[in-house]
């Protein structure tokens, strides 16, 4: 590891660079230097099919003058450059500092389209045609990675074309949402439970509250062994928003379907993360964005 932050690459680096121009420039003088032996009509006495003979002829003045700039090209671009090791040029520049540059001139561009979006609410946001296009590529370009291109999510990521919200669906929610992010835990329920049976009788009364198939005997038994849950998804098993607890009652499953995947759920518990966005997205853009995903839900402008 040591070899990664000593300066002895940089060195390496500006060594080998400087040597190769210094190799050019010799190469360059000795060609225009050296005598070939000659015969008296200035060939080298190499000959080719017979009739071709090599010239002693000096080279093109073109070809060395281009030769030449390329020389004093690489010695001004290494003095106003990094490019020798660890030298960082005599001109500062950085590309961190050329991308910072690049970044706050397209803010600086795209401010009053901002500003005009973030004097509106969220759900007037919504509607704006101009407004909806910039939300759906912030979303493409920052959360179709889970959420996927057209929203609807899959195993694990929820779906934000539905009105099941763990948080709550509301613009203030949705922007907080983004802004710091989430962590949801659903801790190992297993021993709280009780037995493999106990569990297996909680799963079916789970399966039971939003009407899916289900075993009628076992979800009767497991009917009191939820009491454990309730604490967090309610008595009812509707949820609680304010904890993020998921709603047992709309038949939308957000870690899988079944019998076995809530067994799973209950025996190994959970912990999603949503990465809070506030450090790659300005406040406008997170408003912009937290209007396109209000509208999916609200508008119906998913992608069909």
């Amino acid at each position: 590891m040591s070899d990664f932050v000593s300066n002895f690459w940089s060195v390496y680096v500006a060594g080998i660079t400087i040597f190769s121009i210094a190799a050019c420039v010799l190469l360059l003088w000795f060609s225009g230097k050296a005598k070939a032996m000659t015969s008296h009509d200035n060939t080298t006495g190499h000959v080719w099919d017979g009739d071709l003979r090599e010239m002693n002829n000096p080279l093109p003045r073109w070809w060395v003058g281009l030769f030449v700039i390329t020389i004093i090209f690489a010695a001004v671009y290494l003095s106003l450059y990094p490019g020798l090791g660890s030298s960082p040029g005599s001109s500062g520049w950085t590309s961190h500092g050329q991308y910072d540059a690049e970044v706050a001139k397209g803010n600086a561009e795209v401010a009053p389209i901002y500003a005009k979006f973030m004097a509106m609410k969220v759900e007037d946001v919504a509607k704006d045609p101009q407004a909806h296009a910039i939300g759906e590529r912030l979303f493409m370009n920052n959360c179709s990675q889970c959420h996927g291109s057209d929203a609807r999510g899959g195993k694990g990521f929820p779906n934000l074309t539905d009105n099941d919200w763990l948080h709550g669906g509301t613009p203030e929610k949705i922007v907080e949402t983004i802004t710091k992010g989430r962590v949801g835990n659903m801790p190992s329920m297993a021993a709280a439970v009780g037995t493999s049976d106990d569990v297996k009788n909680v799963a079916n009364y789970v399966l039971s509250l939003s009407g899916s198939p289900h075993d009628s005997v076992r979800a009767n038994l497991g009917k009191e062994k939820f009491g454990v849950c309730a604490a967090c998804h309610g008595p009812d098993g509707k949820g609680m928003q304010a904890v993020g607890s998921a709603n047992l009652t709309d038949n939308i499953w957000l870690h899988g379907f079944g019998e076995q995947a809530i067994i799973n759920m209950i025996t190994n518990g959970k912990t999603n993360i949503m990465p809070a966005q506030e450090n790659k997205l300005s406040p406008e853009q997170i408003h912009v964005v937290a209007s396109y995903v209000w509208g999916l839900s609200n508008l119906g402008t998913a992608q069909q």
